[in-house]
């Protein structure tokens, strides 16, 4: 639909960067004013770009969530960080997450130099300043950063306050070229719903289970059903790399499949408002990460980047 007000239409495509676990999925949460990338406390949640779109009068903003930047350790590793490296080419605006200190480590600084060889405009936005005493401090975190890179803005933001989130909307529509609309006004994602139920139960189990686990585990929907009732079947299977991480992602009795599988069917039935009935499963594939077929049926495709 062709926007009829003398003002320009703008769209484009924006991405979200920084080290893992610097809210970047809750930041695109509160942006698009809905759930939709998976948010834990545990490092690498995000592992594929998921698509999510924004709309208003002033435009379309297409977000791209992607993998942290980080050093590659195996071959899901360096799938993340191409597909995090290649993202920057293709977008019209980036925006780059970083915690509030004046410390500018080398995970920071290797993120700089990658933004340094491209042309596209980099929003620094300095998150979780909710945990700040004062904005005097906010200035020192903006003066040690500004000169580490050309950015075209500087905002300091708390994603889970919703502070300054419309601010970062604003800036963003500033960089964006005027361009048709791609998606109707009520899509969020482009993501199928497949990939948000097994995106949703990884969630779950991630912020469930110890710490040594998540990193090593995948979800595969083996079949989405509607019912003539309404009420969708959801049959998944968790694929861990261990016999010892079976036994603790089933729990005592199946306890803690059963926490899982409850928490998880409660978020999908929110977004697809309607009852699911959710079955899991768990099965073992040692070194699944390192493995080519392994990481192309669990929907990650280094030919796909």
């Amino acid at each position: 639909m062709a926007n009829t007000d003398t003002k320009e239409f703008k769209s484009g495509f924006v991405t979200l960067i920084g080290r893992p676990n610097v809210g970047k999925s809750t930041l695109m949460n509160h942006l698009i004013g809905q759930k939709i990338a998976i948010t834990s406390e545990k490092p690498q949640t995000t592992r594929n770009r998921i698509q999510t779109v924004y709309t208003d009068e002033r435009g379309q903003i297409i977000f791209l969530d992607t993998p942290g930047i980080h050093k590659a350790k195996n071959k899901l590793g360096e799938y993340m960080v191409n597909v995090a490296e290649n993202t920057l080419k293709e977008v019209d605006v980036i925006l780059w997450l970083v915690e509030p200190t004046t410390f500018i480590g080398a995970g920071e600084r290797h993120i700089a130099e990658q933004l340094s060889k491209i042309k596209t405009p980099v929003i620094l936005v300095i998150n979780k300043i909710d945990t700040v005493k004062s904005k005097e401090e906010i200035l020192t975190f903006i003066a040690a950063y500004k000169d580490i890179l050309n950015f075209a803005e500087i905002i300091p933001v708390s994603a889970l306050k919703e502070m300054n989130i419309e601010d970062v909307k604003s800036s963003i529509f500033k960089y964006l070229p005027a361009g048709p609309q791609f998606y109707d006004e009520d899509t969020v994602t482009d993501q199928p719903m497949r990939q948000i139920a097994a995106e949703l139960i990884r969630e779950k189990a991630l912020r469930m289970l110890d710490d040594e686990i998540p990193h090593g585990i995948a979800v595969v929907i083996d079949q989405m059903k509607e019912r003539p009732n309404g009420i969708i079947d959801v049959d998944a299977t968790i694929v861990c790399e261990r016999d010892s991480h079976k036994g603790i992602i089933i729990g005592k009795g199946g306890s803690m499949l059963k926490r899982i599988g409850t928490a998880a069917r409660m978020e999908i039935e929110n977004l697809m408002d309607t009852k699911v009935n959710l079955k899991l499963w768990v099965k073992v594939r040692r070194e699944w990460r390192d493995s080519d077929m392994y990481m192309k049926n669990y929907g990650y495709n280094p030919k796909e980047i």
